[in-house]
């Protein structure tokens, strides 16, 4: 990066900072001359060295008569030391109405998944979103995810096609509710990747697994981007309920915007040190949705959540088929269930996802299992931030869990059983749908039982109030190494918990 790549740099107290490259200008950007018809093409190259910002922008003077903006880019990939990080470079673009955080400006992000794209009033590649291209200062977005040593040289093609635009089309976007069976457990799967972001399924195929997976609803939440959420016309039905989101993919963690208003795009270029997350965690709330926070212990780059959880509404502890990752989270959620029993304060629900990308990834492997009112965006999410769920495998798998005081007062996942300190509780779990698995109650003083299920399912256990203050559900299938290494096997299903007692 020298000083001919470099224009200004822009960093505001309590901003993100910006890094503007010297900019793309087409000759009749500022009058007359240009072609009515036909394309141009400008390249402009440089070279970012390790420690650049985390997005650099590349202005494009965009002059009147634009039908499409077409942009393809690469970079070099030197070979580097094992243990040592290569290059990596997303891409996207904002329009002339700017690319101020959180502005309206956002055209579209593929990150890395592809290295060419265009954007016309007509159509878009997936990922970006159809519209005017008009005049006026456009940005195209660099991601420098990871820089080799000797740094990353890159080049981009910018190609405006002129000619008379066509009308823009309107989005449809998917129905609120679908006709469900009134107060019931609906299955859910919302961490799904498609072709708009880096999976390889199409949405037909999303929705084909969806049902073949026994869902009821899912959640499109795609990599930075909003171009799915008109992509399901035809798609949904009375049998399947298609939300909106998005996957907020920030260098330091991913967290899911779940359920948001149809076409609302999150942003995600800021850092935890940046103290901007808790703005964009507002919008996401504002815009009727949930934040999410995934696969908060992951190991790739960026993905490890360090935002804190003090923004949440629920946590994804699993995140696919079941790993020690998933592990690690489901330890770290129970130590908050603790912290809020022993506080009286606020818990925070578990959920899992599948993050499903392409084949073989299982659409629906895991699945959150809801107690909703109705089978509609409303009532699903809460549901979700109550608590009233629970976290299976699969269809296949058949649960519920309760607990009943010694007068017959009785409570449900997500639920508080009032009862005194002292007075016994019968805690009942039937299961089906699982072949050689045990189960075990977790409370607030860590795992009290656990035995195999039996043929019909059901185990009882009885406890106070005084001994646990919560009791939760988890069934396992056996260790893959016997229990050599003393861990457990991986989740079957597992629920979130009912509390005993009276509130703190």
């Amino acid at each position: 990066m020298n000083r001919r790549d470099v224009l200004r740099m822009t960093a505001a107290a309590g901003a993100v900072s910006m890094l503007t490259l010297e900019g793309v200008s087409f000759a009749h950007a500022a009058g007359g001359g240009r072609p009515a018809s036909g394309e141009e093409t400008r390249r402009a190259t440089g070279r970012l060295p390790v420690g650049a910002p985390d997005f650099v922008y590349l202005p494009v003077e965009v002059p009147r008569g634009v039908r499409e903006i077409a942009v393809s880019y690469s970079y070099d990939r030197p070979s580097v030391p094992t243990g040592t990080q290569g290059n990596a470079c997303d891409i996207g673009i904002f329009d002339e109405r700017g690319a101020a955080l959180g502005g309206a400006g956002f055209r579209g992000w593929s990150g890395g998944a592809r290295s060419e794209f265009f954007v016309g009033a007509e159509r878009a590649t997936p990922g970006y979103l159809a519209g005017p291209v008009r005049p006026g200062t456009w940005h195209i977005v660099l991601g420098p995810y990871t820089v080799a040593p000797p740094g990353l040289a890159y080049e981009v093609a910018v190609t405006l096609r002129y000619g008379t635009p066509g009308a823009a089309p309107k989005p449809v976007y998917p129905p609120q509710r679908a006709r469900g069976r009134g107060r019931a457990w609906y299955r859910g799967d919302n961490h799904l990747h498609s072709v708009h972001s880096d999976g390889l399924r199409t949405p037909t195929q999303i929705a084909a697994a969806a049902r073949a997976a026994g869902l009821d609803w899912i959640t499109t939440t795609e990599h930075n981007t909003t171009s799915a959420h008109g992509a399901w016309q035809g798609l949904w039905g009375d049998d399947l309920l298609v939300l909106t989101g998005e996957e907020v993919t920030t260098r330091n963690g991913h967290v899911l915007a779940l359920g948001t208003d149809p076409g609302v795009f999150i942003d995600w270029r800021y850092r935890a040190r940046d103290h901007a997350f808790g703005r964009f965690a507002r919008r996401i709330r504002q815009t009727g949705g949930l934040v999410v926070p995934a696969h908060p212990y992951a190991t790739c780059v960026g993905c490890g959540w360090k935002f804190g959880l003090d923004e949440a509404d629920a946590v994804e502890v699993w995140n696919g088929p079941y790993t020690p990752d998933d592990e690690m989270a489901v330890a770290a959620w129970d130590n908050i269930l603790v912290a809020a029993a022993r506080s009286g304060g606020r818990w925070l629900p578990a959920m899992g996802n599948s993050d499903a990308h392409r084949e073989p990834q299982v659409v629906g492997l895991p699945q959150t299992v809801v107690l909703a009112d109705a089978l509609s965006r409303e009532a699903l999410l809460a549901g979700i931030r109550a608590g009233r769920s629970w976290i299976a495998e699969s269809s296949a798998v058949e649960l519920s869990f309760t607990a009943v005081g010694g007068r017959g007062a009785h409570a449900g996942i997500g639920e508080r059983l009032r009862a005194a300190p002292d007075e016994q509780v019968t805690v009942r779990l039937k299961v089906t749908g699982t072949t050689g698995c045990s189960a075990s109650f977790v409370t607030d003083q860590g795992r009290m039982f656990t035995a195999p299920v039996p043929t019909d399912g059901t185990l009882e256990w009885r406890t106070t109030p005084g001994q646990a203050a919560y009791v939760r559900a988890e069934v396992r299938h056996p260790a893959s190494d016997g229990g050599a290494s003393g861990l457990p096997g991986a989740m079957a299903a597992m629920t979130n918990p009912v509390f005993l007692g009276a509130a703190s």
